[in-house]
Parts: structure tokens; C-alpha cells; sequence
């Protein structure tokens, strides 16, 4: 049989083992929360994009009006080239 101290040392290691996977299951709930966010940010720019994709095709002034905002503010080569907007001289990406 253990002696008390020993049964103490015993609790506290046990105390110490369930606060660490108290620590890890507060960590993947934090991680859990943090993911369905983005991926709820993700959906609602499909969506969003989609619609507007839909406008774009049904009305020419809409889809003028789209790509000239888009024109303003894309920077990066490849998001242009994307819409087919022309890429940006050397002065105006930097």
C-alpha cells in the first residue's frame, strides 16, 4: 500500500494529466470554432460571387460596372488575368 504522501504525489500527477487534456480539448474547440467560421466566410463568397457571375452574364451594364470596380481592385497578375482585364504597368502594382 502507498503511503499518504505517496497517494498525494499520485493526485497530483493525475490533476496535472487532466488539466493538459483539459488544455487540448479547449484547443480543438477553439480550432473547430475558428474553422467553421472561414468556412462559412468561404460559402458566403461563392454564393455571393456566383450571383454576381449570374448578373454579369444576364446584363452587360451590370457586368461593365463589375469590371470596371474590379479593374480598381485587383492588383495581382493572375486575379486579372482571371477576368481579363489587362495587367497593371510596373508604377501602378507597386
Amino acid at each position: 500500500m502507498a503511503t499518504i504522501e505517496e497517494q498525494i504525489e499520485q493526485a497530483k500527477q493525475r490533476i496535472k494529466q487532466l488539466e493538459a487534456r483539459k488544455k487540448q480539448i479547449e484547443a480543438r474547440k477553439l480550432h473547430l470554432l475558428i474553422k467553421g467560421r472561414r468556412s462559412n466566410d468561404t460559402r458566403r463568397k461563392i454564393l455571393a460571387g456566383a450571383l454576381v457571375l449570374e448578373m454579369m452574364e444576364k446584363d452587360e451594364a451590370a457586368k461593365q460596372r463589375f469590371l470596371e470596380r474590379l479593374d480598381k481592385f485587383l492588383k495581382r497578375p493572375d486575379d486579372r488575368k482571371l477576368f481579363g482585364l489587362p495587367a497593371l504597368a510596373e508604377t501602378e502594382s507597386a
